[in-house]
């Protein structure tokens, strides 16, 4: 079955480049003109993806992405021509998986999505049960479930997915470029900005003090790591 896809954006012309180019990709393809026609459309057509465009008048992106994932876990590319880096945080932490700053190459869109739809498809480890302990914070690596000091955190699919390849490589340095062909994909393997950020708000939710990490650690210029000491429990 073709995958679904959503594109809600203010920009008529836009929305008929993006139709037109991932229908020729072999997408089912849907498009919104504006926040309110796109909640009603996610809502009765039930995408696979959305591409969500942040600066709309009426209801803007982050209001949209807020309400989406009020009732649905449905995968969202924000597109946005802010360059401020809290912005986007912002879009991540109301549960966006990713972000592309106009203006972008339609090849570039394409791929991003493609390698959000293969990640959401792809199978979950076979391994034994697993629970990690660090700081406060427990990781089950099976049941997708995070706590910090008792409390249930929500993490996004690849928030979860970057923490727990940490978790499993626990001690471990893994490198910048590992990380992120690992995680995203191919198409990201020189996003170093990107995965600095997505740690940047990862470490918010987790972290006692972000400014001062004891979970996630920096190894400068090389990569992240969860230390050695972390304990771990079947």
């Amino acid at each position: 079955m073709k995958p679904k896809i959503l594109v809600i954006d203010d920009d008529e012309r836009l929305l008929e480049i993006m139709r037109d180019a991932f229908t020729r990709e072999g997408f089912v393809v849907s498009v919104a003109k504006g926040g309110r026609e796109g909640l009603r459309a996610a809502f009765s057509n039930h995408p696979d993806l959305v591409i969500l465009d942040i600066m709309m008048p009426g209801m803007d992106g982050f209001e949209v992405c807020r309400r989406l994932h009020e009732v649905s876990d449905v995968p969202v590319i924000m597109l946005t021509a802010l360059s401020s880096a809290d912005d986007i945080v912002q879009g991540l932490g109301l549960g966006a998986d990713d972000y592309v700053t106009k203006p972008f190459k339609m090849a570039e869109l394409v791929a991003r999505v493609n390698a959000n739809l293969r990640h959401r498809s792809a199978p979950l480890p076979s391994e034994k049960p697993s629970v990690l302990v660090r700081g406060g914070v427990t990781i089950d690596l099976t049941k997708h479930k995070v706590t910090v000091r008792g409390g249930s955190v929500n993490l996004t699919p690849t928030e979860f997915h970057l923490l727990s390849y940490l978790a499993r490589n626990v001690g471990r340095v893994i490198p910048h470029r590992t990380l992120l062909l690992e995680i995203w994909g191919p198409e990201y393997r020189d996003q170093i900005d990107y995965l600095h950020l997505y740690v940047r708000y990862l470490r918010q939710k987790i972290e006692r003090d972000p400014a001062k990490p004891q979970i996630i650690k920096t190894e400068r210029g090389v990569g992240y790591y969860l230390e050695e000491e972390s304990t771990s429990a079947d």
